[in-house]
């Protein structure tokens, strides 16, 4: 039965809307919707830093005041190499959603030829005669020379040029689920990237607030030093005049030269700790030296944190919207494969000018066109199609466990974030009060062994104490600020750069 071209599109048309395959449904939360966050030591309002529920500023390390922490920011969002290489893939994705894309549309190729051709008497003309004066075809032309013998026809030339176009009929959706798919893979290389930049953002602040801490250390040894090198002329000049041993002398240069010896392992992380900041900027060894020698005081925490509320976390997390993107190309996926089930209808056509001599071809008499459809059914394939469904269909819920598991780990490391923060103040305060009372110790030590009422040792061990204690407290400072770090990160905090910013330093590159 003759079907007309009229015919097989409005038949193509009334087909459109039928895609074979299941249709994509955002997965459930398991998150809590109605609950705030709150730490888990239930003396939350006694912090020095406590948990609100506001909006969440993009820009969280502004909550810092730290100016020279917020130019490595921005810095970092325009020319870290790992943050340049996740947008360079999703540059890849784009593209190949434009090539799944164009299959949506007709292929149309143009084509031009020249032929010069010389028939074989033993060939395929042999067959009709050829050889004995009877009628010959044209080797692979396709023209037919009947009643002439093969050794009477001369070479000869075929000039042709034009166009052909062809079209899958997309009648079970096939091409619109690879589309489909396409689009979530780009949304998911989107989210990729997304999640690249928020995990340089915490690394650049962690790094930061981590240089300030080993200055700080650097700080405290070096006012140690100092204290002992005090230390060490007056029990020289006791000793000198005979009040004390000399044992308190070797006691106290011993101190000294322990206080001493901590100096060159600070100073190597500090050179590391600059080096890495300069790495995540992408710049070289020693990059930042100029601008990162100066110490400053570690970073303090506002007052306030504001967190957002629970139900939020799903749409803020760039890792749980990439595997819910994920999950949604998994699924145009298998409308793809079970699409390969049926037959595919493709329309075709060519039109062109052919003749012997070149200026034949410019005459609308050497005109030649053909038009039709042609359906391809899968009879027999060996199996592959049903693997290959139920591969897709193992994907698909593979990719739905991945994203279960992606929510509930956020959950969890906000939880456990959430507390650590609220844990580490607590600590925070108590080695503040500890410091305090060694330097009163330390204080009295000193005047005791000055009136001469004591020996030096009551001094060793006080100072001890005191340096144990001043370098904890700024561990501890340094861990509440870089815990809240750890906060941010796990709410999905982070700032989007401009696209120049993305661009500035891939400009750059060779």
């Amino acid at each position: 039965m003759r079907i007309p071209i009229k015919g097989l599109c409005l038949l193509a048309l009334s087909l459109s809307a039928c895609t074979v395959g299941p249709d994509f449904a955002k997965p459930g939360s398991i998150l809590p919707v109605n609950r705030t966050w709150q730490a888990k030591d239930g003396s939350a309002t006694s912090l020095r830093s406590n948990i609100v529920s506001g909006p969440i500023n993009a820009e969280w390390w502004n909550l810092f005041n730290d100016p020279l922490l917020t130019s490595l920011e921005k810095r970092a969002a325009g020319a870290n190499l790992t943050l340049l290489q996740a947008t360079t893939r999703m540059e890849q994705s784009r593209a190949m959603r434009g090539i799944a894309a164009a299959d949506q549309f007709p292929k149309l190729n143009g084509n031009t030829s020249y032929l010069r051709q010389q028939m074989s008497e033993k060939g395929v003309v042999s067959l009709f005669g050829g050889s004995s004066g009877g009628g010959g075809v044209a080797n692979g032309t396709g023209i037919g020379v009947v009643g002439i013998p093969a050794t009477n026809i001369p070479p000869f030339n075929l000039w042709q040029y034009g166009f052909d176009a062809s079209w899958e009929m997309d009648f079970w959706g096939r091409v619109r689920r690879e589309l489909e798919s396409a689009d979530a893979s780009v949304e998911a290389s989107k989210e990729g990237r997304q999640f690249s930049l928020l995990s340089i953002m915490a690394e650049v602040a962690r790094d930061y607030i981590d240089l300030r801490r080993i200055q700080c250390l650097l700080d405290i040894s070096r006012q140690m030093i100092a204290s002992a090198e005090e230390n060490l002329t007056l029990t020289e000049q006791k000793a000198a005049r005979g009040t004390v041993t000399e044992l308190d002398v070797v006691q106290t240069k011993s101190q000294l030269a322990s206080f001493q010896a901590q100096i060159p392992q600070l100073e190597q992380l500090e050179a590391q700790a600059i080096n890495q900041l300069s790495y995540l900027l992408g710049g070289h060894p020693n990059a930042l030296r100029q601008e990162l020698a100066t110490p400053v005081a570690i970073p303090t925490v506002p007052q306030r944190v504001p967190v957002g509320l629970p139900s939020e976390l799903v749409r803020r997390r760039p890792d749980i919207r990439q595997a819910e993107a994920q999950l949604h190309a998994a699924t145009a996926d298998i409308g793809v494969a079970v699409a390969d089930f049926y037959p595919r209808v493709t329309l075709s056509g060519s039109i062109g000018l052919q003749g012997l001599k070149l200026k034949d071809v410019v005459d609308w008499s050497a005109l030649q066109y053909a038009i039709g459809p042609s359906v391809t059914v899968p009879i027999f394939q060996g199996g592959r199609l049903k693997s290959t469904l139920e591969l897709r269909k193992s994907e698909q819920q593979e990719a739905a466990i991945v994203h279960h598991d992606t929510v509930l780990k956020a959950w969890h490391e906000v939880d456990n974030a959430l507390t650590a923060y609220a844990d580490e103040q607590r600590r925070n305060e108590a080695l503040g009060q500890a410091v305090q009372s060694n330097r009163d110790e330390l204080e009295l030590a000193r005047l005791r062994y000055q009136g001469g009422i004591s020996d030096y040792l009551p001094v060793l061990t006080a100072q001890r104490s005191l340096l144990q204690t001043e370098q904890d407290y700024a561990n501890s400072s340094s861990t509440v600020a870089t815990n809240m770090v750890a906060l941010y990160k796990a709410l999905g905090g982070g700032w989007e750069p401009t696209k120049e910013a993305e661009t500035t330093h891939a400009d750059s590159l060779p």
